[in-house]
């Protein structure tokens, strides 16, 4: 069984060592590439005024976060989420270098780099000399983007699991994954499409009765004027 965590974060600016901070952070979790349904999401509050511009891109104010966690009450429960699994980021070299200043700053062990998958840099080496932002790989893979107005944390970890399954050549179900989960994934749509080439021919499910008389002597015809040997006879 895989299990990977996609993540992103939000931040008050482009750089801690400038004082700025992370403010939301969610995390999805995969199962064998596929969604299962389990979700780590919380704001935090920066202790530090928003700037207008980082407001502009996500939406969330100094007023919004006044009355969330500090990084110090949440960072227990963020790290018992991810375990020591591998972490799916886009970008990942931003938001490892907040993450890691944060968890310097409380005591606790950096993220090591060979537990982090670029979800960028698998983006630059399938498609060289394209656009490979989320919102240019979401359009490539025909992701659904109406939900994402503003970059919020989790609707952008909801869109960098699909996008990852995209890359990595879709679902993987199954080898280990337990069937009640993988049921439910089904069940609530969390199985992300596959992307299916142009010339694929789709498979109709078989119709759930049994063939008329005429439809089965059509078939044996069919066997006897196309195949001279029987494949299936062994005896």
């Amino acid at each position: 069984m895989l299990r990977e965590i996609c993540l992103d974060t939000e931040t008050t600016g482009l750089d801690p060592k400038d004082g700025h901070k992370i403010i939301e952070i969610a995390c999805v979790e995969l199962i064998n590439k596929v969604k299962t349904g389990k979700v780590f999401h919380t704001y935090i509050n920066p202790r530090r005024e928003v700037p207008f511009e980082a407001f502009k891109v996500h939406g969330l104010s100094t007023e919004f976060l006044q009355d969330k966690p500090i990084f110090d009450l949440i960072v227990d429960k963020f790290l018992n989420f991810i375990g020591n699994d591998i972490l799916v980021i886009h970008n990942a070299s931003f938001d490892i270098k907040f993450l890691n200043f944060e968890l310097n700053l409380v005591g606790r062990k950096p993220i090591d780099n060979s537990k982090v998958v670029d979800s960028l840099m698998i983006a630059r080496k399938k498609f060289p000399g394209a656009q490979n932002s989320l919102d240019a790989l979401c359009k490539r893979f025909n992701l659904d983007l109406s939900k994402r107005e503003k970059h919020g944390a989790l609707i952008d970890t909801e869109l960098l699991c699909d996008v990852y399954i995209e890359l990595m050549g879709g679902a993987q179900v199954g080898f280990g994954f337990d069937n009640i989960k993988k049921n439910e994934a089904i069940k609530n749509n969390q199985i992300a499409d596959v992307a299916v080439p142009k010339n694929f021919k789709k498979i109709i499910p078989a119709r759930n009765f049994e063939l008329s008389n005429e439809e089965l002597q059509k078939h044996e015809n069919f066997i006897k004027q196309n195949f001279k040997t029987n494949f299936w006879n062994y005896g």
